[in-house]
């Protein structure tokens, strides 16, 4: 990325987009950008030439020809963009597809940012010209918030309002924390008009979007671009969630080739999926039950039916199985088949079974056992259709971070998305049923929005790929840290991430896709992941305390009390290097690091937390990109 600059309006170009439009240093806007998205909802990626940036004091300019590449078609457009100090921005596209091309969506997004404006007003000029004084949802809204977009109006500072104009399309508002992307998106063609549709070859068009803020601007404010991190642990607020895994029914076999690597990662609780879809049954629950023996985790069978009118029909060979096979369950979770796939707010549902009629079968067919219900798949389909909570012991449902945005910075944003979800959960479920997540992980489990998962053979950044490289990497130890400790500052009971192979693994086996580095190493190796589940899962029941930071976007932090020790974990979740200054420590404090330094150790040392541990001589400590510490202090220390 670009930083671009015109007094106090700042920009980042990054491959075309802009995000983080800026004035003073207040986000405005969390990101423009202009998309190609094909008929299961893929993103193409644009391939820029001709580009030109001219940046002056108070003016810049960018100018670029882009082509996008779908499955069905190839588009090509020209876009112009500008900025200037007194705030004002546009970005303008001139489209012409060179074939016909099938799309979901061609044209322009706009991201406004949640933390800043959820639950705040937003003027709405519509495009039949009359004026809407409403808020941006607190809560997450299941439906559009708003349709026929022209303009949207926020208030950015007292007296100082920014106001976005969209022009060339209709426009309209989805609340898109509802797939956890940090941002409410106002896209172009509403999704109430037929899709995928067609545009045909050479019928060229054009889109603007425009900024412009009103009031009186305030001295340009210095920018620290790299601050100091400081540190504080306060007081309990609640305990640990306990950590647990998915398991998939063609992983399982393979999970239990590597015991002393299961026995070390420990989790909890295990979310092992029987799929009737694909014929799941006695191998599966075979190896789920060895599975649970080696770890000594308590078992929750997801279970996927059909979705014919009789689940208790398909769930009662199921359950036979399991107690033959003497399978000890702590619940089940039962999803018909139409609640895989997406339906728009307000469309006809399919027939099939009501909740009610799936819940009372599976008490039923599992007597005594705990229910979970929501959905398997994301949070969006679990706010479209809501649970009756008072049927459940619990209520669960998952995510996926690249539905909309595969990119590193998109990918790492959805955490913020995270609270949001778990809140606006809990606003419809009530306080008295808990809440389960996952399992969740980077890459997509199932696809809801199209025919499958999208295919990755080059190991790229994808969206709604089963395969992501950075599964493998210090990016998901981050990001899985970044996860969990958003999960237990909302009181979540129980947080499921990745699986203990295959694509979503944190073991490596070899496998029908390629894993550069690893596919060459003698012996068994673990991803950086592995490490944090290991060291979260023996916290498990602790009592989780609060920390304080500074710069919170940039890391994310967990510390917990157990045996009159405190464990703090830290992660970087930016690229960039962090300073993060520790909590005065007694003598005895000690810190484990792993870091781009330490990657080849700890992919061959599954006790490489604890083996590379050292005395902490230093309040201060260096996380470069993706890095994750962990310190371990005596009571009583300072905070």
């Amino acid at each position: 990325m670009r930083t671009l600059r015109a007094g106090p309006l700042s920009v980042d170009f990054d491959n075309g987009a802009l995000r983080y439009i800026r004035l003073d240093g207040i986000e405005i806007l969390r990101g423009i950008s202009f998309l190609v998205r094909d008929e299961n909802w893929g993103t193409a990626t644009a391939v820029l030439d001709d580009l030109h940036i001219d940046e002056r004091l108070d003016v810049f300019s960018v100018a670029y020809r882009a082509t996008c590449s779908a499955t069905s078609g190839r588009l090509v457009y020209q876009v112009r963009i500008s900025g200037s100090s007194d705030g004002a921005l546009a970005f303008a596209a001139e489209a012409e597809p060179e074939t016909d091309l099938l799309t979901n969506r061609t044209g322009f997004i706009v991201l406004h940012p949640i933390e800043a404006l959820a639950g705040k007003p937003v003027k709405v000029l519509h495009e039949d010209g009359h004026d809407e004084l409403s808020l941006f949802p607190d809560h997450i809204d299941p439906k559009c918030p708003f349709t026929d977009i022209r303009a949207l109006s926020h208030e950015i500072a007292p007296g100082i309002w920014a106001t976005c104009t969209m022009d060339g399309d209709a426009f309209e508002m989805e609340d898109q924390r509802n797939w956890s992307d940090a941002s409410y998106k106002t896209y172009v063609r509403p999704l109430r008009r037929p899709w995928p549709y067609r545009l045909p070859k050479g019928q060229k068009f054009t889109q603007v979007v425009r900024l412009h803020v009103s009031g009186t601007l305030r001295a340009g404010a210095s920018e620290n671009r790299n601050p100091l991190i400081n540190l504080t642990i306060g007081r309990p607020v609640g305990q640990v969630p306990r950590v647990g895994v998915g398991v998939a029914g063609d992983e399982a076999r393979h999970a239990l080739e590597s015991p002393e690597l299961l026995r070390r990662m420990a989790p909890q609780w295990m979310v092992c999926q029987v799929d009737l879809r694909f014929g799941h049954g006695q191998d599966e629950l075979e190896s789920y039950a060895a599975l649970a023996r080696l770890t000594g985790a308590g078992v929750v069978l997801e279970i996927i039916t059909k979705g014919t009118l009789d689940p208790f029909g398909e769930l009662a060979p199921v359950a036979d199985a399991v107690h033959t096979i003497g399978l000890k369950l702590e619940a089940v979770s039962v999803f018909p088949a139409q609640d895989m796939k997406s339906v728009q707010p307000g469309a006809p549902r399919p027939v099939m079974p009501s909740f009610h009629e799936c819940y009372s079968a599976a008490r039923r067919a599992f007597p005594g056992i705990g229910l979970g219900g929501g959905m398997a798949a994301y949070f969006t389909e679990l706010n479209r259709k809501r649970p009756p909570a008072e049927a459940l012991d619990y209520v669960t449902f998952t995510t996926c971070p690249s539905v909309h945005a595969a990119d590193d910075i998109s990918v790492m944003e959805t955490l913020q998305a995270i609270p949001h979800q778990i809140r606006s959960a809990h606003a419809f479920t009530g306080d008295r049923v808990p809440l389960r997540i996952g399992p969740s992980q980077l890459g997509c489990r199932e696809n809801p929005y199209g025919k499958g998962t999208a295919p990755n053979k080059a190991n790229a950044r994808i969206c709604l790929s089963r395969i992501d490289p950075r599964q493998r990497g210090l990016f998901n130890a981050a990001w899985t840290l970044g996860y969990f400790a958003a999960c237990a500052r909302e009181g979540v009971e129980a947080v499921a991430v990745g699986d203990f192979t295959g694509p979503f693994g944190h073991i490596h086996r070899k496998a029908d896709f390629v894993q550069p580095w690893y596919d060459q190493q003698d012996g068994r190796t673990v991803y950086p992941a592995f490490h944090v589940m290991a060291g979260l899962s023996r916290l498990g029941g602790a009592t989780l305390l609060s920390v304080g930071t500074s710069g919170a976007d940039a890391i994310a932090t967990i510390a917990a009390e157990k045996d009159w020790r405190v464990t703090l974990w830290v992660a970087n979740l930016t690229s960039k290097a962090q300073s993060v200054k520790l909590p005065d420590a007694p003598s005895s404090a000690r810190i484990a690091l792993l870091g781009a330094e330490q990657f080849e150790r700890a992919a061959t040392d599954p006790n490489f937390m604890e083996s590379t541990a050292r005395p902490l001589d230093d309040q201060f400590i260096s996380l470069d990109a993706y890095a994750v510490a962990r310190v371990d202090l005596d009571l009583p220390f300072s905070t």
